[in-house]
């Protein structure tokens, strides 16, 4: 995948590759380094999802970024976006898989001929080494020789170094205690004094060792698969086709990759809607779940709910569509993008913990032979001392600590996806555990941002049926919610054509109708540069006290009528205002509107602070000022005077159907219009820095605690190996819990209908 990203000085191009032959934490950190000594190259490699995201020069060859990786000794291809039918973890989990097998298999009667030779010496029999060699070889051999791969490919220390010297250790060990050594017999009667006085390890150790690590790299390579499947699920929503109306009235199939804007799309019951677009005839419901999270279908229509998104899927009745979004353009590309970066980018702890790895394995490889050293130095045999080495090396392979976090942000991002919570990189999860003051704006946020005309009050100049259709006319090509309700009511009326349109956010909008300027906006606006009367002075101000937001209409220097517009309150909002404070978060409502309006909305859903009339840099101010104040704030809004405050807080979340500037300015999008999607995005959040402390917590523990013990002679090699295999399956069943989060919930956290 390559993007085009314009610097001050040059053109970077942002590229992917899908990096193999990595196996822990430090082989990301290795190839990550060698990529950034390229002159005018910026890398980050993501060892969960086996793939470098490059910056890069326009000026530099793409092969030089590939061969740099393949002389580190690992392979790098071009990453295709659109995800192929293999997918790549469960093809390397299947070749694992018929490894292990394979090692499964032999191993089970290698450990039960070689425990009870070594606890019973009396039962050798002439040959029996031959016979263990015979079992343990394509173990050692077929079985382990990824690793032994991996490592001569890369030629640094990494886990597969660690692995393939214990393999090979303990192989060589087996081979010495069987032919070089003689054997012993138990002196006392009893099962744990004939184990207390076996003979050391035989090639069960080497075997174990495989079959552990094996089984270890094949959960994980599983893992890895499965916490994709949100992305196969979202790639699967897209149609491969399409039928176009064509000019005579004819229909046409063509495959989605050629559909145009402006494309006349017809959908039928049972069909996936192929692209973004407007209803322009028909109605049908449409199950928009996997975009949502939402269970219960949406009604597409021509009008307020006119808009779908590619992907949903035509439940009953017949549409036609008009394309406004085709190809990579679409809602569901973008969130397909937003969940593929969020799950490559790089945490701070992950990157810590990569350091950590990268260092980890040189000291382990210097601490397993300083081991062996002070045993023989103490008088210790060389089987023994030998042994405890092998168990440091084995015991100490940091594939756990590579995994904790990158795993659990992996298991995150696609889970959101799931729920219709979109992530734009790490940072969003890292910030909304931290968050403890949220921000709402109240027009599409709190409120179902669908308005309706209450009522119009007019001067004895003009008929209110004449006022809407000026003010409709003026408005018809704003997307501002107060627009589409006035050219909605008056969808029947003729509408004139304006001329030199112009807005002033947050403040109003004015033109040029028939010869004649013509302003609508906050009647505080409109009063500075138009006449208004008292009886208009009272009417606007009492639907402000009602609660009602109130726009003045002046023609010319007049002001000629005022309109109600009312907005109802989501039934979610009060529900989610509840659970946020429940949760010690601090609600504030900050609007454009009147006090009035703010006050009454705010009283309904029980935000007792509230800024209004407040214009889109005085809510950046106030985000400003709350951070400076040591809050953690995070700004939720859908309309264009939402964006700069969505930059400028911790955690910027738009509601999905908001504007392409609020989106873009967010962290965090939500796909559905329910309010409680900022309390499950919260509570995300949380559950992912729990999972991530917890595995970062027995990573680091595991090892510390494991390598004394293991240099202290007291820990098997065999043993060794299955700890550490199930210390890596810990952290990957720990993250796979992240697939459950909200789905069994309260009442309060669990999808409400907005």
């Amino acid at each position: 995948m390559t993007q085009t990203i314009d610097c001050a000085d040059r053109r970077v191009r942002q590229i992917q590759l899908d990096i193999e032959g990595m196996t822990c934490g430090a082989c990301a950190n290795r190839i990550e380094r060698k990529l950034n000594k390229i002159d005018g190259v910026r890398a980050s490699v993501n060892y969960a999802t086996h793939r470098a995201t490059i910056d890069i020069g326009s000026d530099i060859d793409v092969g030089e970024a590939i061969s740099t990786v393949d002389r580190a000794g690992y392979t790098a291809t071009p990453h295709v976006p659109h995800l192929s039918r293999i997918d790549p973890d469960t093809a390397h989990a299947e070749g694992l898989l018929r490894r292990l097998i394979i090692a499964v298999v032999l191993f089970i009667p290698l450990a039960d001929v070689s425990v009870v030779l070594s606890v019973i010496p009396e039962l050798r029999f002439p040959g029996w080494q031959i016979l263990l060699i015979v079992l343990a070889a394509p173990i050692v051999t077929y079985c382990a020789w990824p690793f032994y791969r991996t490592a001569l490919r890369t030629g640094a220390a990494t886990m597969e170094t660690l692995v393939s010297i214990g393999v090979l250790a303990a192989s060589g060990l087996s081979l010495y205690s069987m032919f070089a050594t003689p054997s012993t017999a138990p002196t006392e009667p009893g099962v744990w004094a004939a184990i207390a006085a076996s003979d050391s390890i035989y090639l069960e150790v080497a075997a174990g060792v495989t079959v552990f690590v094996l089984a270890g790299r094949y959960f994980e390579a599983r893992a890895r698969a499965r916490a994709a499947e949100s992305m196969r699920s979202l790639a699967a929503l897209r149609a491969t086709d399409a039928h176009i109306l064509l000019a005579d009235g004819t229909e046409m199939s063509l495959p989605t990759e050629e559909l145009k804007v402006g494309h006349t799309v017809i959908v039928r019951s049972g069909q996936t809607i192929p692209t973004d677009g407007d209803v322009v005839d028909g109605r049908a419901s449409v199950d928009a779940s996997m975009m949502t999270g939402e269970n219960a279908p949406i009604v597409a229509e021509p009008g307020a709910r006119s808009a779908v998104v590619g992907g949903t899927v035509c439940l009953e009745g017949t549409l036609v569509v008009s394309a406004t979004a085709v190809g990579d353009d679409t809602r569901l590309a973008e969130m397909i993008r937003l969940v593929d970066q969020a799950q490559l980018t790089k945490a701070r702890a992950q990157r810590v913990a990569d350091r950590v790895a990268t260092l980890f394995v040189p000291a382990v490889v210097a601490l397993s032979a300083v081991t062996a050293a002070a045993w023989l130095s103490t008088g210790g045999s060389l089987e023994h001392a030998l042994s405890a080495a092998v168990a440091v090396l084995v015991i100490a392979c940091p594939c756990a600590l590579g995994l904790a976090t990158p795993m659990a942000l992996m298991v995150a991002a696609g889970r959101g996806a799931q729920l219709g919570i979109f992530l734009k990189g790490h940072q969003a999860l890292e910030l909304s555990g931290r968050i403890d003051t949220v921000l709402l704006d109240k027009t599409g946020t709190i409120t179902t941002g669908v308005p309706c005309i209450h009522d119009i009050v007019v001067s004895t100049d003009i008929s209110a049926r004449e006022a809407l259709r000026l003010a409709a006319s003026l408005e018809q090509h704003s997307e501002h919610p107060i627009a589409r309700a006035l050219t909605s009511a008056a969808q029947d009326t003729p509408l004139e054509d304006c001329l030199e349109f112009s807005a002033e956010v947050g403040r109003g909008v004015r033109g040029i109708i028939n010869g004649t300027e013509v302003s609508l906006g906050s009647p505080t606006w409109v009063t500075d540069r138009a006449t208004v009367s008292e009886e208009l002075v009272r009417s606007y101000r009492d639907f402000e006290r009602a609660g009602h937001t109130a726009v003045c209409l002046a023609i010319g220097q007049v002001a000629v009528a005022v309109i109600a517009v009312t907005d109802e309150v989501k039934p979610s909002a009060h529900t989610a205002v509840t659970a946020l404070r429940r949760r010690g978060v601090r609600t504030l409502l900050v609007t454009g509107d009147n006090h009035g309006a703010a006050h009454a909305v705010a009283d309904e859903v029980g935000i007792t602070e509230v800024v209004a009339e407040v214009l889109p840099a005085a809510k950046a101010d106030i985000v400003n000022t709350l951070r400076r104040g040591g809050a953690c704030v995070a700004m939720v809004g859908d309309g264009i005077n939402d964006g700069p405050a969505l930059a400028t807080a911790d955690l910027g979340v738009a509601m999905g159907r908001g504007t392409d500037i609020a989106i873009g300015a967010a962290d965090i999008v939500l796909m559905r219009s329910n309010l409680l999607g900022v309390v499950q995005a919260l509570d995300l959040a949380r559950a992912t820095q729990r999972t991530i402390r917890v595995n970062l917590v027995w990573a680091f523990g595991y090892n510390i605690a494991a390598l004394p013990v293991a240099a202290a002679g007291l820990l098997n090699p065999l043993i060794a190996g299955a700890a550490m295999g199930l210390s890596s399956l810990f952290v990957v069943t720990n993250s796979l819990r992240l697939r459950r989060f909200g789905a069994d919930r309260s009442t309060e956290r669990r999808p409400a209908r907005a």
